[in-house]
């Protein structure tokens, strides 16, 4: 299987932000993965720092070089394509912008 998402030290089913850092380019590979372009990611947090080693993702959205996207792992990467391919991750999306906010603060005069 492509990516290697099992290997995020904080596994579980979700969806993951990274920065595109290449193409993977493949002389033969499976028939279901023809026609499909596979990048290599940066697994990197919602703030952009760095997470982990890079993975190869199909990708199902057009992302270029050095953009932030977000992707999915496991059996939730295959089911973005009707032909239902061996892959282990997959961007499904461009990322314009994150607003992070500190969920931790208390409102400005509220107690307890």
């Amino acid at each position: 299987m492509l990516g290697g998402c099992g290997r995020l030290r904080d596994w579980r089913h979700g969806v993951y932000a990274g920065k595109v850092i290449g193409r993977v380019v493949c002389s033969s590979k499976y028939e279901t993965l023809e026609g499909k372009t596979l990048l290599l990611v940066q697994p990197v947090t919602w703030d952009q720092k760095l997470k982990g080693d890079p993975i190869v993702a199909v990708d199902a959205v057009g992302a270029g070089g050095t953009e932030f996207v977000f992707y999915v792992c496991a059996r939730e990467a295959a089911v973005a394509f009707d032909d239902v391919p061996p892959i282990d991750a997959t961007i499904l999306g461009i990322i314009d912008g994150v607003n992070l906010q500190d969920w931790t603060m208390r409102p400005a005069g509220r107690k307890g």
